[in-house]
């Protein structure tokens, strides 16, 4: 029911991928994308990783050679991600992270946005995640490009990020419904 009450324009990514992996972040440079803000859980590690994949150091590697930099910024816990920031750190990428984030609300996706090492346009920034309900409305609040990418695994979540799944179906059912083509062009039927 809560789904109808929402604007469902804050909800509609920019791009939608199945995972990080296929994002192409050559266009993104093209763009003039020069800082990511990106989600962790489930975005890049599932909930029941802690640590880098190899598939997320060969991503930090093309990131940094496109010239991107990048800020994760999470819901979860500080502990959390600073074991990961610390493990990227450790094989020589600078790479801040902030928890507790609190999206949709701007309050972590605004601190993550401040640390970067120098100040960027809102048209130079995307926010990569995983969740319509806190990643890409926070995205579109925070006048930032948004990319949705596919959970990594929705057996390892918490009940509340469940309840959200519940929503962002119907959300994603609307924008089938409102607007046929963007969800087409969009690829959101691939969505899982």
């Amino acid at each position: 029911m809560i789904h109808k009450l929402l604007r469902l324009k804050q909800f509609i990514p920019h791009e939608f991928h199945e995972s990080v992996y296929d994002i192409d972040l050559e266009q993104l440079q093209k763009q003039g994308i020069k800082l990511i803000l990106s989600d962790l859980d489930n975005t890049l590690i599932s909930y029941d990783e802690d640590m880098p994949s190899q598939e997320n150091i060969t991503f930090f590697k093309k990131v940094q050679e496109c010239g991107f930099e990048i800020v994760l910024v999470s819901n979860n816990v500080a502990a959390r991600i600073e074991k990961y920031t610390t493990s990227l750190r450790e094989k020589g990428f600078e790479i801040n992270g902030f928890a507790n984030a609190r999206k949709p609300l701007n309050i972590g996706l605004k601190k993550a946005y401040k640390s970067a090492t120098k100040v960027y346009p809102k048209e130079e920034v995307v926010v990569i995640g995983d969740q319509l309900l806190t990643d890409i409305w926070g995205a579109n609040r925070f006048d930032a490009y948004s990319i949705l990418v596919n959970p990594i695994r929705k057996k390892t979540e918490k009940w509340y990020t469940k309840m959200n799944r519940k929503t962002e179906v119907k959300m994603i059912e609307r924008i089938k419904n409102e607007t046929p083509d963007t969800y087409k062009r969009l690829g959101l039927e691939k969505r899982k």
